[in-house]
């Protein structure tokens, strides 16, 4: 077990744990919450031994083998599938072992080594690499990819597959969720739950660290509490205590008093029912999240709309796609990834975005939100459109080194040359104090952007469409640098706007909250989806199980195509050349007869080594094994070559 005992834990001057005292038993799935900055990824240093504690005492168990992702950012041109399998530390070691037992020549020395390297899972690494590849959201072509051929997302997430590689009794995960869609994060919910060790995950996903964890532990103000229960449980809990503050009581009336206000105002309209209906769900929640809103770091609202054109767009028979490089050669197609779609977008609509991973959810907002253009058919805006978009990559939209203040200055001249001002006060201090309403204030409103964090970034992005006085939102996964707390400030703020909102996340929380409908975006088209979260998790699990099937099919496929290939007769020569004809076909006879033989050999040393000889024996045995493994690749690139060699002599005209 892992046990801390009045540990206490500083960086520089901040004190991040004092006096904190903990047991993490083995086999446990602990959650790993607080506010941003509270110690939380400081602690997982101290478990890694990046850290040392300042006082107290820390224990982990000498033996624990530990699996964590690797913060930083792969540059190699190893394949996907070698760059995952290496992530098994075991395996690497048994490999090491044996090459340095070959190079030795020690009998009993090679004897271990190919024992342990065999039950280091040699013969299925690749396999159990593929899987969690695959499992990731890649695809069967990127398999042999190189790894920096992927862009900084992708990278990571082969980070993630490299870590679960790794065998482990301690797996640490920090945001294990924030480059995974959908599809991806329900698989590693599966995987997760099947693991057998210990872990400690860090998340801002309610929903995930609901489903694989069972104990919580929550740091706040230097303390660190555990709490038995999932993330759901803690913060029942936690509500529980904080009833008895004043201040967070308070809070909480106040925005209750709001959404009935809202509520009261407009149930009884036809047109604004669903809108209601959805504050009528966020009121439901308010009570349970209270103690999060009074952490937030800040709250914002979106401002009413200036107007609700409906409907707010239409699209006629419209594809979406990217057009040809420009260094194409002419006549290139463009590349069209979601075809003929035809839907209306109505004024108050809170629409989902669902599909699987390259599927073409970001396409379709890109497009919507005209940064590309339609490949064909029509896209109608309403008359006063006025669109606020959240991009997945924040520097999408941001300069890396301009300032928050440069950019809300940017932001007036872009608008006052497009006659969108709306009124608002536009002079550099009411920008800096609009700035300092979601926490950029001081010499934070002159720093350059690409030096800020994620969540500052995702905090400056809002602040922006804030302003704007949107009438659509087209949020692409808004929350992936937001901690739980902004989260629900976030989709509070949300269910607090009047106008239409398309939303593309992973967090399920946030979806279930906001959104009253949902499109499926999928199989090159768009179309509602009859169901809700539970449904669509359902499909993306039985999807990922058709493609592996489908996988699978494929090798058995392949595999038959290659065995009747050597064992069909080969057809009888032309006259001409028949002399080169005659020579393939004895080769290749000759090929298939030592493979063969070789395999046959291979089988009966796997079961000799099975059989518990003497560590002689098995040095002997492994050496040899090991050699007729490498004949046989090698002699497979012959039989192949040989057999194109004939293919090309029996040709039609062949005159070889």
């Amino acid at each position: 077990m892992i046990t801390l005992k009045n540990v206490t834990l500083r960086r520089s001057a901040k004190v991040l744990l004092e006096h904190a005292s903990v047991t993490i038993n083995p086999g446990e799935k602990v959650g790993l919450v607080g506010r941003n900055g509270a110690g939380k990824s400081s602690l997982f240093a101290l478990f890694t031994g990046l850290l040392h504690e300042d006082a107290g005492e820390y224990y982990i168990p000498a033996q624990w083998r530990m699996g964590q992702v690797a913060q930083d950012m792969p540059e190699t041109s190893q394949s996907a599938t070698e760059f995952v399998i290496e992530g098994d530390t075991i395996l690497c070691a048994a490999r090491a072992e044996v090459q340095a037992a070959e190079a030795g020549e020690d009998g009993d020395r090679m004897a271990n080594a190919y024992m342990a390297l065999h039950d280091a899972g040699e013969h299925d690494a690749p396999s159990r690499a593929q899987a969690l590849i695959l499992g990731l959201g890649f695809k069967t072509t990127e398999l042999e990819r190189p790894v920096n051929s992927f862009s900084g997302g992708w990278r990571m997430r082969l980070q993630l597959a490299r870590a679960l590689m790794c065998p482990s009794d301690l797996l640490l995960l920090d945001e294990p969720t924030n480059h995974l869609d959908l599809d991806a994060l329900v698989w590693l919910e599966a995987w997760l739950k099947r693991y057998e060790g210990t872990m400690l995950v860090i998340s801002h996903d309610r929903e995930f660290l609901d489903a694989v964890t069972n104990v919580t532990l929550h740091i706040d103000g230097g303390k660190l509490m555990r709490y038995g229960g999932n993330y759901s449980k803690f913060e029942d809990m936690r509500a529980e205590q904080m009833e008895l503050q004043q201040n967070t009581y308070a809070k909480q009336q106040e925005k209750i008093a709001h959404l009935q206000k809202f509520i009261a105002r407009f149930k009884a309209k036809a047109s604004k029912a669903k809108q209601a209906q959805s504050r009528v769900k966020a009121l439901d929640r308010m009570e349970k999240i209270a103690p999060l809103l009074a952490e937030a770091e800040f709250s914002f609202e979106f401002k009413e709309p200036a107007n609700l054109p409906n409907p707010m767009l239409s699209l006629s028979g419209v594809s979406f796609g990217y057009p040809a490089p420009e260094d194409a050669a002419p006549g290139t197609d463009p590349t069209i990834i979601v075809r003929n779609v035809s839907r209306s977008v109505l004024a108050g609509q809170r629409i989902g975005i669902l599909g699987a991973n390259g599927q073409g959810k970001s396409t379709l907002v890109k497009t919507v939100a005209r940064d590309l253009a339609p490949i064909g058919g029509e896209v109608t805006e309403g008359k006063g459109l006025n669109i606020g978009y959240f991009a997945q990559q924040e520097l999408d939209v941001l300069r890396p080194l301009d300032t928050p203040l440069e950019h809300m200055i940017r932001l007036v001249k872009d608008l006052t040359a497009q006659s969108k001002l709306a009124g608002q006060a536009t002079r550099e201090q009411d920008l800096r104090s609009f700035l300092g309403t979601f926490n950029f204030s001081g010499d934070m409103v002159k720093q350059a952007v690409g030096s800020m964090s994620g969540g500052e970034k995702a905090r400056l992005v809002l602040c922006m469409i804030v302003w704007q006085r949107p009438n659509l939102l087209l949020l692409d996964e808004p929350t992936n640098h937001l901690d739980l707390a902004t989260r629900e400030a976030l989709g509070m703020a949300i269910n607090e706007f009047e106008g239409t909102v398309m939303l593309v996340s992973h967090d399920r929380a946030l979806l279930r909250s906001v959104c009253d409908e949902f499109w499926m975006v999928s199989h090159g088209g768009v179309a509602p989806f009859d169901g809700d979260l539970d449904d669509y998790q359902r499909y993306l699990l039985e999807e990922a199980k058709r493609a592996r099937e489908a996988v699978r099919q494929e090798q058995v496929q392949a595999n038959k195509a290659l065995a009747a290939a050597k064992a069909a007769p080969i057809a009888k020569p032309l006259p001409a050349a028949s002399a080169e004809k005659r020579k393939w076909e004895k080769e290749i006879a000759r090929l298939d007869a030592h493979m063969q033989a070789l395999s046959t050999e291979g089988s009966q040393l796997e079961s000799q080594i099975s059989a518990n000889p003497t560590a002689q024996e098995i040095a002997s045995l492994g050496k040899r094994l090991k050699a007729i493994n490498e004949e046989l690749q090698s002699l497979e690139d012959q039989w192949l070559s040989a057999t194109a060699a004939l293919e090309a002599a029996l040709a039609p005209g062949s005159t070889r």
